[in-house]
């Protein structure tokens, strides 16, 4: 495959939920797309870091676990058999609208005629606390930042640090798994949906859950990188020790946009502008959709980045069939197109 360049209409890069999206939507309208990812699976951080989070704003879904939409996703495009490039990384993107030619780190070329930029995060790690001692602790798997399985931390003395909707959505997910739970933020007042608030506080009246405020992390205590007990400190500067065997720090991720950076698209801070009516970046012909792309009022939610997919495919017909009208129908009167 590195001899000779594959060809397509569209690549779409990454094949977390917004790119498998975006690939049934290119199937819907019988624009030919490949997906590329950088990890072994489809799936992005869905399936890298929290399979098993309940995800709750997908329409029709009270609740659904990040695996499990990943495979229904999965499904959705099964019939289609769209190509993929699995642990293969985008280096390179050179053309024009129309005309572009994409380079992977295994030496892969893809031609298409127009790029869809689903990357999520892009190349993404953990901000870490600054506590002495913390590598030792991170090795025995005393600290994660991570949540794959929950029966992992079933009967678990577990302290849990962050004020967003990451620490809220695991603290209700793993109240029930574990022996002691403590959620620690340096104000009272969380970052989160509505009603995970109200759930945090019926949790924390029942019991399930000891709130720790206003408190921040200071050290850990432990022999031989085993945990027992993380120190916490307020802002008066009195201590004090919570029994525990396990630290979930959620201070959000460290991003970087890596080779996507030398592409020639406008960049802000680790995301990438985008016009709101259709998700086309400042080069012509390529799109960006999902936690990447940014314009004003963007909701950094799963269901947009669907409604984005939706708009980026629209906007890229007429790039590979230009005089080929398209007359918008509903999935309800279309059906799926056939395969064959």
């Amino acid at each position: 495959m590195a001899d000779t360049p594959v060809e397509t209409d569209v690549v779409i890069i990454g094949a977390g939920p917004a790119g498998l999206f975006a690939a049934f939507q290119c199937a819907m309208l019988r624009l030919n797309c490949l997906l590329i990812d950088v990890l072994p699976e489809v799936g992005g951080q869905c399936i890298a870091l929290y399979p098993e989070k309940p995800i709750y704003d997908i329409p029709a879904c009270p609740a659904i676990e990040a695996s499990q939409l990943i495979a229904q996703l999965e499904k959705q495009i099964a019939p289609f058999n769209i190509p993929r490039l699995l642990k293969h990384r985008v280096d390179d993107v050179s053309g024009n609208r129309g005309d572009f030619s994409v380079k992977t780190d295994k030496g892969t070329t893809v031609k298409a005629k127009a790029i869809i930029i689903a990357a999520g995060a892009g190349a993404f790690g953990p901000n870490r606390p600054p506590l002495e001692g913390l590598e030792h602790f991170e090795e025995t798997g005393s600290v994660q930042y991570y949540v794959r399985r929950k029966a992992d931390f079933a009967n678990r003395n577990i302290v849990i640090a962050g004020g967003g909707d990451s620490a809220l959505d695991w603290a209700l997910a793993l109240k029930d798994n574990a022996k002691k739970l403590y959620l620690v933020h340096r104000r009272d007042r969380f970052r989160g949906a509505p009603e995970s608030l109200r759930l945090l506080d019926d949790a924390v009246a029942a019991g399930q859950i000891e709130k720790i405020t206003p408190y921040q992390l200071h050290a850990l205590h432990g022999e031989n990188g085993k945990l027992s007990a993380v120190e916490v400190i307020d802002l008066d500067g009195t201590t004090r020790k919570l029994e525990a065997d396990t630290l979930l720090p959620f201070f959000g991720l460290a991003t970087d946009l890596g080779p996507i950076a030398t592409w020639d698209i406008q960049t802000a801070r680790s995301v990438i502008p985008v016009r709101p009516s259709d998700c086309e970046t400042s080069r012509a012909g390529i799109f960006a959709i999902g936690d990447i792309a940014s314009y004003p009022g963007k909701l950094k939610l799963i269901l947009q980045s669907f409604s984005e997919a939706a708009m980026a495919t629209h906007a890229i017909h007429p790039i590979v069939h230009p005089d080929q009208a398209l007359h918008f129908e509903h999935s309800t009167t279309r059906g799926v197109p056939a395969t064959a």
